[in-house]
């Protein structure tokens, strides 16, 4: 799988926040894209997702046009700023109630994506009851649950404790060589550094030579 960043430029409310991007991504690799708040990071992963359209230049997966030939990645997996979590239920209900959309993970997939990233699938504490740690353990559970070819990660280990920061790297590793294409947004250079094949620093909306 190749996605392909073609000239991309998104204007908002007058304010340019991406402007003629170039970028490559093949599966089998990690991707981390660094820089400043606000220098359009989230923005790059919200336009691979297809959830924002360009105001010139597109974005393709498999030499698909997204907003033309498709209108987002058929196989992805994500974590935005501000992921939404039910918090009156557990977080296996959670998980249960997102795979209802798209009828890909099994009971089984839920509770080994939990597993996965540390949560136990049987814990009826209810969202609302969860640490920062545990919210983000299980917006990574549903991001990976449905096997996705394409993960787009936004500050994965946000909030996590060393032991699961460590946990959530030799998972992403494990997904990477059973051939996932992941791109990681952070401000965490252990990550970026540990993490990724390749490197791409962004400025001003713009990638720096």
């Amino acid at each position: 799988m190749i996605i392909n960043v073609v000239n991309y430029t998104k204007i908002l409310k007058k304010n340019t926040v991406l402007e003629n991007i170039n970028c490559t991504f093949e599966s089998g690799h990690i991707y981390g894209l660094c820089g400043r708040n606000g220098c359009g990071k989230t923005m790059l992963l919200r336009a691979i997702a297809g959830l924002i359209l360009p105001t010139a230049g597109y974005v393709s997966v498999d030499n698909n046009v997204i907003g033309k030939d498709i209108e987002f990645p058929e196989s992805i997996g994500l974590i935005i700023e501000n992921m939404s979590l039910l918090k009156e239920y557990t977080a296996y209900q959670n998980l249960k109630l997102l795979a209802k959309i798209k009828k890909i993970a099994t009971d089984e997939d839920i509770e080994n994506a939990l597993s996965a990233v540390g949560l136990d699938h049987k814990d009826k504490r209810v969202v609302r009851k969860f640490s920062l740690g545990m919210k983000q353990k299980l917006n990574i559970a549903q991001a990976i649950m449905e096997h996705p070819n394409i993960l787009l990660l936004d500050e994965p280990t946000n909030a996590l404790d060393e032991d699961s920061v460590k946990e959530v790297r030799n998972l992403l590793l494990e997904l990477k060589e059973q051939g996932c294409l992941i791109i990681i947004a952070s401000h965490n250079k252990d990550d970026i550094d540990t993490l990724c094949d390749e490197i791409i620093e962004i400025s001003n909306g713009r990638i720096k030579k």
